[in-house]
């Protein structure tokens, strides 16, 4: 699978999953502390990516939630991951949605640190990023932009700008994946 970033004014765009160039796109806007987000993301690995992975692009958008207390410091801690190394950083968006239940807000940059000694990247410059602005700005352009777009709960995947919004089947967005693939004659 073929992972992308595109740098945005010094910090890292959204996180591409699958063929970045690909005429179709499915827009993900995701929380990293969302219940339903982690569950979007197994669908995501376990079915999504194996059938589509080569011909779609699966963007991830970040759009952290008022109601979570640590969601907006792991996108910020994800945009300085993906600055590092793009499959450091979806690793952490998977290893993140999967703890999601033990981490805390008090007990997030100890998470942090030791996501970060495992994937050998430096524990100690990982939580200072979490104060850099540019990083924050940048997550903040994603929740803005989804703001843009009408977005108010997470999950929603855009397929060529048709939503899925918050609880949808493999099937149901697979529906709109394939006609998506169809309409722009993707085989």
């Amino acid at each position: 699978m073929v992972l992308a970033s595109v740098m945005q004014g010094g910090v890292p765009g959204p996180l591409v999953e699958g063929k970045a160039d690909s005429a179709v796109r499915v827009v993900i806007y995701e929380d990293l502390q969302c219940p339903d987000c982690a569950a979007f993301r197994v669908m995501l690995d376990e079915k999504l990516l194996a059938k589509y992975g080569a011909k779609v692009a699966f963007e991830h958008r970040d759009f952290p939630l008022a109601k979570h207390s640590w969601a907006r410091r792991a996108a910020i801690a994800s945009k300085y991951l993906q600055g590092l190394k793009v499959e450091t950083a979806l690793e952490f968006r998977r290893e993140t949605m999967q703890a999601l239940r033990e981490i805390k807000a008090e007990t997030f940059d100890e998470w942090l640190r030791g996501f970060c000694r495992k994937h050998g990247a430096d524990a100690e410059k990982a939580v200072a990023a979490l104060n850099d602005a540019g990083l924050r700005a940048a997550v903040e352009a994603d929740f803005q932009d989804g703001v843009a777009r009408g977005i108010a709960r997470t999950p929603t995947a855009l397929v060529n700008g048709e939503p899925f919004i918050e609880t949808f089947t493999a099937e149901e967005i697979s529906k709109g994946i394939e006609a998506a693939l169809k309409e722009n004659g993707v085989q």
